[in-house]
Order: C-alpha cells, then structure tokens, then sequence
C-alpha cells in the first residue's frame, strides 16, 4: 500500500510518499514536473510526522543530516549508485557530476550521473541540490535553480528567500 501527505515548506508543496515504514518520494510540486497523486494512493499524516519533524528542523536551520527509513520505490542499479553517492555529500558542500562519476568508479559517466540525479526520487533528503556543474554553475534541477539556490544558501547560512 502506498501512502501520501503534503507539507508545506520555504519552497513551496512537498509531497512525501511512502509504505508506512519507509520514505519513497520527496517531491517538489511546484517544480518542473510535479508528481500527480494516484488514485490507489491512501492519504495519511501520521506515517510521516518523523519525516516532517526532521525536514522542519532543516529549514529552521537546526539538522544537517536525516535518519529516516528511505526505501526509494524505482531506480535501476546505476541509479542507485548515484543516489548512494549523493547521500555521502556532506552537508553544506558541493561537488560537480564529474565527481560523482569519479566516486562511482565510472569517471567517464558524467552526463549519467546527471540524468540519474534527475530521477532522484527523495530530494532534499537525499541532496541532489548539492551537485552542480563542473564550472560551478548550478545546472539543472527539477525543483527549479531558485529553490537549488535556496537550499544551498540555507545549508551555507546564507538564509536567502524565495
């Protein structure tokens, strides 16, 4: 059985998804492509209160890391891979897809590593936010560059508003 609750946040509708036990999907709904409800889908809050305790502490300021079941519901090996690497980032850091290639073992998989970030399923949780470009520039996200840079300038104290 899939469960769902939204949360409002700093960046806008968040839509949790989950089994009852563990976390699946974080996404953004007022990004690029929001994920639309499915009708089997039973709506329920209380699953998911540790998952919004945690993720209203980050925006306060007051979590930089998550201890939550995440169970993410797609994803092939690669991708996978990827989303591991990305929950190895420190919090207040970046580094650029090339990096996470390199991190992987594939060092030439640059471009995969950006579309596999793409697909991450639990963002903010698992912080896609803090890959970018190898130049520095924040390169595409599905919850819009403004909420990319609302999210890095949060974890590097900066407090910026959307």
């Amino acid at each position: 059985m899939t469960i769902y609750t939204t949360l409002d946040s700093p960046i806008g509708e968040l839509l949790l998804v989950g089994d009852g036990e563990a976390l699946q999907g974080l996404y953004m709904q007022e990004g690029r492509l929001p994920v639309k409800i499915h009708p089997s889908w039973e709506k329920a809050d209380e699953p998911f209160a540790p998952v919004r305790n945690q993720l209203g502490e980050y925006f306060a300021g007051e979590r930089t890391d998550f201890d939550l079941p995440l169970a993410a519901a797609a994803g092939n090996s690669f991708e996978r891979r990827v989303w591991q690497a990305l929950e190895e980032i420190p919090y207040g850091e970046t580094v650029s897809y090339g990096e996470i290639a390199r991190r992987i073992g594939m060092p030439d998989a640059a471009r995969a590593v950006g579309l596999a970030n793409g697909r991450n399923p639990i963002s903010i949780v698992v912080p896609c936010h803090r890959v970018i470009g190898a130049n520095g520039s924040l390169t595409g996200y599905g919850g819009g560059i403004e909420r990319k840079r609302f999210l890095l300038d949060l974890e590097a104290g900066v407090g910026a508003l959307l």
